[in-house]
């Protein structure tokens, strides 16, 4: 039986060699292009997606790793793009080259899901390794305080 994948609530099968970087699977066999390629080593975070809720890096984990497991890209964060961080993100202005964001709000997704009131320090420390190359870091910080207040107003 043949292993497949789930992404953004779709089955796929894992039609390739299970080594590949998942990255790679996701963009160029499933053209979920939102996900990015950075450094190829995990360390920038551009590749940032969902693996079972949790922010992981696509380019160092490969495809066979992830059989079985619920994979969530940016384009299955929200059915419209108005998912509150992506919304938080364009009110305060975030995006320059926009290259990072997918990775960014991927992972303060993620850390949301686990810490609803965050402070500076608590946001410092779980998106230290998203790299902005533009430096918005201060924006993001603010978007996702803004996010972190608009999500408990939905509950």
């Amino acid at each position: 039986m043949s292993k497949t994948i789930t992404v953004n609530g779709v089955s796929y099968p894992i039609d390739v060699d299970e080594n590949m970087p998942l990255l790679w699977f996701l963009r160029d066999r499933l053209e979920f292009t939102g996900t990015k390629f950075g450094c190829g080593s995990g360390l920038c975070g551009a590749c940032t997606i969902h693996v079972d809720g949790q922010a992981t890096r696509s380019c160092v984990l490969p495809v066979g790793s992830a059989a079985g497991k619920a994979i969530t890209t940016i384009e299955g964060l929200s059915e419209n793009g108005d998912h509150p961080l992506q919304q938080a993100w364009l009110n305060n202005n975030v995006p320059q080259c926009g290259y990072c964001q997918a990775g960014q709000i991927m992972n303060a997704a993620s850390f949301l899901a686990t810490n609803a009131k965050p402070s500076d320090s608590d946001i410092d420390v779980a998106m230290q390794g998203n790299i902005c190359r533009c430096g918005t870091y201060q924006r993001i910080k603010k978007a996702i305080k803004s996010a972190a207040y608009d999500l408990a107003k939905e509950v």
